[in-house]
């Protein structure tokens, strides 16, 4: 069983729900990335997600665009998130990993070698911006046989119609865009997201996951009563940014945001 299943499975049975942390690979350098990692499980972390960096990140707000920057800035490629991963899974087999990103670095290392080397290393899913589902036969074709999900986004916008299609192709869970606009944006109206979840049920039978404007404890304890994960990322990323002079303060910030919302979602 894919880990991302066997996770929520698991927290089903125990009536919880996931918190899935994003940060960027690479940022504020290469080499703090897997420790990081490490850190946000340390915290309460069930799912990680983790940002291939891309010079144009166009569903990004400018936390995540910056973050990008501060990565390509160091070279990080898409080649080098993969050997994080793989360095990470020497001592952590059982934290699910997605990989989230944008078409082209995939395309250009080529569907058949990134899917291969998604099995190597353990990458549990990946979520690729900007591929809807009618496009994304060739690489479902090389990730499926191999044990990788394909995730897509739902958005506030999605009609009932298309929502139904993105049900029938994703497999983990359904990321749900809880706003409409980029990464960090605005305020949170749990009561629409609410509705919009119920309507989606009807769809597809994956766990939905709420992602965009979830900032502290309080936003999260308020999604997770609605959704069955809860997905953080710019209030990380921002801690990674204010502390990149400081490195060594970048994890205890990551620890003190995640903790607080793993204990709020659980209380």
């Amino acid at each position: 069983m894919n880990r991302i299943d066997q996770r929520f499975a698991d927290l089903k049975a125990q009536s919880r729900k996931a918190l899935i942390p994003y940060i960027t690979a690479g940022d504020p350098a290469p080499a703090y990335t897997v420790g990081l990692l490490h850190a946000l499980v340390e915290s309460g972390a069930d799912i990680l997600e983790l940002g291939i960096p891309f010079s144009d990140p166009m569903a990004d707000g400018p936390v995540i665009q910056k973050a990008c920057e501060r990565a390509l800035v160091h070279g990080t490629r898409l080649a080098h998130v993969l050997d994080m991963v793989d360095e990470f899974r020497q001592s952590d087999t059982q934290t699910p990993i997605v990989l989230m990103g944008y078409l082209n670095p995939i395309e250009r290392m080529g569907f058949e070698a990134f899917a291969a080397r998604c099995e190597q290393v353990g990458v549990d899913g990946v979520l690729v911006v900007d591929m809807p589902p009618e496009e994304a036969d060739e690489l479902t074709a090389c990730l499926k046989p191999r044990g990788v999900h394909t995730i897509y986004l739902v958005a506030p916008t999605t009609s009932e119609t298309r929502a139904a299609t993105i049900g029938r192709h994703g497999a983990g869970y359904l990321y749900y865009v809880s706003l409409k606009g980029v990464t960090g944006a605005a305020t949170l109206d749990v009561t629409a997201v609410e509705k919009q979840l119920n309507s989606l049920r009807r769809f597809s039978d994956l766990p939905l996951c709420v992602g965009f404007g979830i900032r502290d404890g309080q936003s999260a304890a308020a999604v997770a009563q609605v959704a069955d994960g809860v997905i953080v990322g710019s209030a990380l990323v921002s801690q990674i940014a204010d502390n990149a002079e400081h490195i060594e303060a970048i994890a205890p910030a990551l620890k003190a945001v995640l903790s607080d919302m793993r204990q709020a979602m659980d209380s």
